[in-house]
């Protein structure tokens, strides 16, 4: 039989304390081995909230931990060191480098629609553009365009 936990953990420094622990303690797993392999497997979301659900099997004691995203906002405003989106999405409020635009992509690939890496940068291109973040200089509608034309070929190349 196999028990779900779910909960909202601080990227990198989960703990044996509350949530986890009191959660985790009555299945009989080893929290220390789960906090460990939840920290690992969430330390380059450091600074911000991720969703985790651990899947414990009862009978057996293993267990697999599967590790939400956080959204797409967060991890530009957390890129730029920026509290909050333009209310209005002409006034920049951030601009973003190529590469971390592309890291930001790596990091919700999978939970996008996106079939490769370039549709998952112009996905979050959409969303800086909705939030008032330019990259290198440009507005992302620009860069879009320029990544469309092959222009930025050579780095996204995976």
């Amino acid at each position: 039989m196999k028990q779900e936990i779910e909960a909202l953990v601080e990227g990198g420094k989960a703990s044996s304390g509350p949530p986890l622990g009191p959660a985790l303690g009555p299945l009989g797993v080893n929290i220390s081995k789960v906090v460990d392999v939840i920290n690992e497997k969430t330390k380059d979301y450091q600074g911000m909230k991720v969703p985790v659900k651990v899947i414990v099997d009862t009978s057996s004691k293993e267990f697999e931990i599967e590790v939400g995203s956080p959204p797409t906002s967060a991890l530009i405003l957390k890129e730029l060191g920026a509290e909050k989106g333009s209310g209005d999405a002409i006034e920049p409020i951030g601009n973003l480098s190529f590469e971390s635009l592309k890291k930001i992509a790596k990091m919700k690939k999978d939970s996008m629609l996106a079939v490769d890496l370039k549709a998952a940068v112009k996905e979050v291109l959409g969303t800086c553009l909705s939030m008032g973040v330019t990259v290198d200089g440009k507005s992302p509608k620009v860069v879009q365009s320029e990544i469309s034309q092959g222009l930025y070929d050579d780095k996204l190349a995976e």
